[in-house]
């Protein structure tokens, strides 16, 4: 929710129903070690996602980006188990920088969310299939900027080496 506006003395009234519908989201920022041009990827479900989503989101990585391949990654249950360790196993390129626990200020991910997150407030999708929309639509205008990419690696207080 963000801050909107309503005439003066009227309360602005937001309407909504409790469902269990479900958008859930996985995303990475790539920087190429030469130009350190910035990538966005990202896939949706319509689930929570599980280890084996995990594992099928770095395999496309894996397919789309060359050389040694280092994830950033927070310490959620589903970056941890035995897909997880057979996929490492079988693509040496493949290295885990794990992040500290409880440190989402590290995760430049975060600002990816964040950004998506203020193009889609005070929305009102009247179905999923429209947030679904929208959600790709704000992720592919981020894809599409490399100063709002940029700014992600930037508000994060990972070391200046991304930059």
């Amino acid at each position: 929710m963000r801050r909107t506006w309503a005439p003066r003395g009227q309360t602005p009234r937001l309407r909504h129903s409790y469902r269990h519908d479900r958008i859930s989201a996985i995303s990475a920022i790539s920087v190429s070690p030469r130009r350190h041009r910035l990538g966005l990827y990202y896939q949706l479900y319509d689930h929570n996602i599980r280890r084996r989503d995990v594992c099928r989101f770095v395999s496309h990585l894996l397919r789309h980006l060359r050389g040694p391949l280092f994830l950033l990654w927070d310490n959620i249950a589903t970056h941890r188990g035995e897909p997880v360790r057979r996929l490492r196993a079988r693509h040496p390129r493949l290295h885990i920088v794990p992040l500290p626990a409880y440190a989402p200020e590290l995760n430049p991910d975060e600002g990816v969310w964040r950004i998506s997150k203020a193009h889609l407030a005070n929305g009102q999708p009247e179905h999923l299939d429209r947030l679904w929309g929208d959600l790709t639509l704000a992720l592919e205008e981020l894809r599409d900027s490399p100063a709002k990419l940029r700014s992600c690696l930037h508000q994060s207080d990972l070391p200046p080496f991304l930059s």
